[in-house]
């Protein structure tokens, strides 16, 4: 075994001093901060291992009912573990589409943020479902319904009449249970409150069967 002398000069003891200026209370200080504003640096600056992916974005706040345009929606990078679920990743996928919710400036527009079949599946857990118009018989009942509501559509009873003016139409009968409301069009400026549409998401048969009904019928909603 090999034995140092107390007196054998170590590493660090060739090394030259440090200067009397980077030991003063002012160096260490200043040195302090450096260290600071590096670290700071490196906390704030992207890791160039985490991926970063595309999406678009509103640039304006948008209402529901809108069709979007090419000046209202904009492409920003964002991390990939930052996104939501099935972000849209290109300008067409969102200009000439109908907003089927409030979107904020700045929000991540997604699949379901727009009327399409993914908001049908999304909405109604049926990957083959569809988004239907319905004219109320009568139109106030659209002043109380909001995007999101779940309701039974309802063919209206001998009391009501029917929208095409052909008269009295069936005894109430539920057409389709816990569909779910996407959009209420705007209050018509015009005479006619008819024009008012809500849009209801359900199952395609389901579907099939109110639209069927809408041409004839008169219809309501029952707010679950």
């Amino acid at each position: 075994m090999t034995f140092r002398s107390p007196l054998s000069p170590r590493l660090l003891d060739r090394l030259p001093g440090l200067s009397p200026r980077l030991t003063s209370p002012a160096a260490r200080r200043g040195i302090a901060a450096l260290l600071a504003v590096l670290a700071l640096v490196a906390a704030v600056r992207p890791d160039p291992d985490r991926r970063t992916i595309t999406v678009v974005t509103a640039a304006v706040d948008l209402t529901p009912g809108v069709v979007v345009t090419a000046d209202q929606v904009r492409t920003t990078a964002v991390e990939d573990d930052t996104a939501p679920t099935a972000p849209l990743t290109d300008l067409t996928d969102a200009v000439d589409r109908t907003v089927a919710g409030p979107v904020r400036a700045g929000e991540i527009l997604t699949d379901v943020r727009l009327l399409g079949p993914e908001l049908a599946a999304a909405g109604t857990t049926d990957d083959d479902a569809r988004i239907v118009p319905v004219r109320l018989a009568d139109p106030s009942v659209a002043e109380i319904l909001r995007i999101g509501d779940v309701v039974d559509v309802v063919r209206g009873s001998d009391d009501l009449e029917s929208p095409t003016g052909a008269g009295s139409v069936s005894d109430p009968e539920v057409l389709a249970d816990h569909a779910l409301v996407v959009l209420v069009s705007e209050a018509a400026t015009g005479t006619s409150r008819r024009d008012r549409v809500v849009l209801i998401a359900l199952p395609a048969t389901a579907a099939t069967r109110v639209a069927a009904a809408s041409l004839t019928d008169a219809l309501t909603v029952v707010v679950r």
